[in-house]
């Protein structure tokens, strides 16, 4: 059986689990003897075996005496290096904090996965301070994205490790936090589903952040039905409550503008394929322009994005003080840019904010959803972007364009996989929902997951 389990969702080992075809101490030491052996140890930045071991061998006497603590007891995850993990420190990516206290209780997710009998068995890889889209770190390395075994290509940030860790077969799950795209783009990048809870749906205590306006959670994993379980457990649910919907009459709005400017034809081909797929499923879909999508991008050209301002509110002493020179130049840079933004632009940005969402809201229906190329281009190749700051900083702009356009609105998100472009490299589909509409967002990617996909 241990031969036999990898590429398997949550709910396939959840089975085995739960039935004692397989114990949660020979998962665990399979999990941890893969990454031992993995050929990229760029991906996790830290193993866990101890305190793994330790939550298996829990899991596995609360499962033989019949009282597993749910349909997640004794499942590995992953952390991304922003949640604080008991009895280290959180170092976020970042060379200048590992030599920071050691954090004295875990972040309130990973209390919360562990209530359902999760198994931690490490923090994996990211961008410094995720203030990047792209997933390169020159202190640890950079995951390579395990779906180019040929071709070193970026994995996707900022969660690039839990992109890569659950692409390439060492983890089920991993738990990655998502500003402006950090999670859908590893997602689409790999492969794999990502899903971005509304803002606040989790709580954030022991989460190191990067603009509070903006920050949100959610699993990398393989399946939609794998998020909604994690999404369970991480609002300390005893069970998932989200059920599958029909995708009967389910109505689906195509935004017209923007998110396809650029746009790689491969990109555009899967992305259309799959929207077929579901007109002939039974999904209305509607093409409509957003001028709103516009002033959001004319509004961060105008006063300065919320993400750097509050990036450099969070770490002004150290870009104006001597870890500065320890840190990624290009997070410096980017970082640095907020010193310009007033506090006058920073206020009219949060009321432009609020005035397009609601904009938004009376044009978009409450339970229609909205679908759009993840990333309008696949995962690029890693070695041009090293040298080349120019590149680099084109490119994480357009890599962040279409996801961050949910974070400014508030929206919650899934890529799926939709197809492969360029390369062979996977493509991936967004859809989304308006604010705190996660339950009927969920439901629908249940029912739409194996249409879009079509593999």
């Amino acid at each position: 059986m241990i031969q036999d389990l990898g590429g398997r969702s949550i709910a396939q080992l959840s089975a085995l689990l739960q039935s004692g075809a397989l114990d949660p101490r020979d998962l665990t030491g399979w999990t941890l003897q893969r990454i031992r052996n993995h050929d990229d140890q760029a991906i996790f930045t830290m193993v866990l075996p101890e305190r793994a071991m330790r939550e298996a061998e829990a899991s596995a006497r609360r499962i033989a005496a019949g009282r597993p603590l749910g349909l997640l007891d004794g499942i590995p995850v992953a952390w991304k290096d922003l949640f604080a993990i008991s009895g280290v420190p959180t170092t976020a990516g970042s060379v200048v904090l590992k030599d920071a206290p050691a954090a004295q209780d875990d972040a309130a997710v990973v209390t919360a996965l562990g209530h359902a009998g999760m198994v931690s068995v490490g923090r994996v890889n990211m961008s410094e301070f995720a203030f990047s889209g792209l997933g390169i770190n020159p202190h640890y390395g950079t995951p390579r994205n395990p779906r180019s075994p040929q071709v070193d290509r970026l994995p996707g940030g900022s969660s690039s490790g839990s992109g890569a860790a659950v692409a390439a077969d060492l983890v089920p799950v991993s738990i990655g936090t998502d500003t402006g795209g950090s999670i859908r783009i590893p997602a689409t990048f790999n492969g794999i589903v990502g899903y971005k809870a509304t803002r606040g749906r989790y709580s954030m205590r022991g989460v190191f952040p990067l603009a509070k306006s903006l920050d949100s959670l959610g699993p990398l994993c393989r399946s939609v039905q794998d998020a909604v379980w994690v999404d369970a457990a991480m609002r300390g649910l005893p069970a998932p409550e989200i059920r599958r919907g029909s995708l009967e009459g389910l109505s689906i709005v195509v935004p017209t503008t923007v998110v396809f400017d650029g746009a790689e034809d491969g990109v555009v081909s899967a992305f259309e394929a799959a929207i077929g797929r579901l007109q002939r499923a039974g999904a209305q879909v509607r093409r409509q322009s957003f001028q709103a999508f516009e002033r959001i991008f004319e509004t961060m050209e105008r006063h300065g994005p919320l993400v750097t301002a509050e990036a450099y509110a969070l770490h002004r002493g150290r870009l104006e003080g001597p870890q500065a020179a320890m840190m990624d130049r290009r997070v410096v840079a980017r970082a640095r840019f907020g010193q310009k933004i007033s506090l006058s632009d920073y206020i009219a940005t949060l009321d432009a904010r609020e005035a397009l969402i609601a904009e938004i809201a009376k044009s978009v229906g409450p339970n229609e959803l909205i679908a759009y190329p993840t990333v309008a281009h696949v995962a690029p190749p890693t070695a041009p972007l090293l040298d080349d700051d120019a590149l680099f900083v084109d490119t994480n702009a357009r890599t962040l364009r279409n996801t961050s356009i949910g974070n400014f609105l508030d929206w919650c998100g899934v890529s799926l996989p939709c197809g492969t472009g360029e390369a062979g490299m996977p493509v991936g589909l967004l859809l989304s929902a308006q604010p705190h509409h996660d339950a009927h967002l969920l439901s629908m990617a249940l029912g739409a997951e194996a249409v879009v996909r079509a593999d």
